[in-house]
């Protein structure tokens, strides 16, 4: 599958087992996993080379590394009771094939990704699958949202754990504008995003949520009242039964090199509770999508890896 900036390239057990680092007496979960697009896994993990999309958005590179920093670390995870390995296939990765150059053409690039995930996530969605898109920037929660509408004929709610609500003007595509562009086609049902720092969402996207109805809360209301987001969780838990895609932007997570670091926001263990709270409820969940961090140097990539594959391995072990 591959498009004139894009290609995805299918992982074969031979490409998996070459991440794993074998031991006698263990068994890894590269050791168990399936690969490639295989139809009898529940869980499809596909990685998204990509930085166009944040630097579409004026944002920084480094988003193209997050998948490459995270597989090995999860592959060399143990298989035991808490999870096995053996529902998930690592199905390979999306690639770009050029660098970012102007903001007017990465947008064009964008666009021409959205179609390209699209393509490969309807028939994960027609058989019942759940995708796990990790690396890359926001700009691909459109794909995730829109590949599920083309494939079950309905929209879908969305929650988003980020410091930024993404729902900027239909200016072109990039990592700012997922959910504006979903809702405007129809694709998304109700959003809601936690966590938003109140310095960095513009009056006229906070007038925008509360056009459309969404639900959104600060940072700092967390900060204040730490009881708040649970009780959030809960409230997006007990709505409705309908399928939910669950968001969390890497950059909501202190100290995470990120395409838009900060240094202020929630900390490793709620990003994980996020998951595991959402991941067990009574939820049908569509996908799981961990976007946005960029790690640069070695010590980066040993911090990005190993939480994404924290965040992974949570979601698998938890989901019902």
């Amino acid at each position: 599958m591959k498009t004139e900036h894009f290609e995805f390239i299918a992982f074969t057990q031979h490409d998996v087992l070459k991440l794993t680092n074998t031991r006698e007496g263990e068994v890894k979960l590269g050791e168990q996993v399936q690969a490639g697009l295989s139809a009898n896994a529940k869980y499809v993990l596909i990685g998204v080379e990509e930085d166009i999309g944040p630097q579409a958005n004026l944002g920084n590179p480094g988003a193209k590394n997050a998948f490459r920093a995270a597989i090995s670390r999860l592959l060399n995870m143990q298989s035991n009771r808490r999870y096995s390995g053996e529902n998930l296939s690592c199905a390979g990765v999306v690639r770009q094939l050029t660098e970012f150059t102007t903001v007017e053409q990465g947008r064009k690039q964008v666009e021409e990704l959205d179609e390209l995930l699209i393509e490969l996530l309807v028939p994960i969605y027609k058989n019942g699958q759940i995708p796990i898109l990790v690396g890359g920037g926001h700009n691909n929660a459109y794909p995730l949202i829109a590949a599920f509408h083309k494939a079950h004929g309905q929209p879908l709610e969305v929650v988003n754990c980020d410091p930024h609500a993404d729902c900027r003007r239909l200016e072109g595509r990039h990592s700012g504008n997922p959910f504006s562009y979903a809702r405007e086609r129809g694709f998304l049902s109700f959003y809601t995003v936690l966590g938003l720092h109140g310095e960095y969402n513009s009056e006229n996207m906070l007038n925008y949520l509360n056009e459309q109805g969404f639900y959104y809360s600060y940072f700092e209301e967390y900060m204040k009242l730490p009881a708040k987001m649970p009780a959030d969780l809960q409230t997006i838990i007990i709505r409705s039964d309908d399928y939910l895609g669950v968001e969390l932007d890497m950059d909501s997570i202190k100290g995470m090199p990120s395409s838009a670091y900060t240094p202020s926001g929630i900390d490793v263990e709620h990003a994980r509770l996020y998951i595991m709270k959402l991941a067990s409820s009574k939820r049908k969940i569509a996908y799981l999508h961990l976007p946005e961090a960029a790690p640069v140097t070695e010590q980066d990539e040993k911090i990005v890896g190993k939480t994404i594959a924290y965040l992974i391995h949570d979601f698998l072990g938890s989901c019902r």
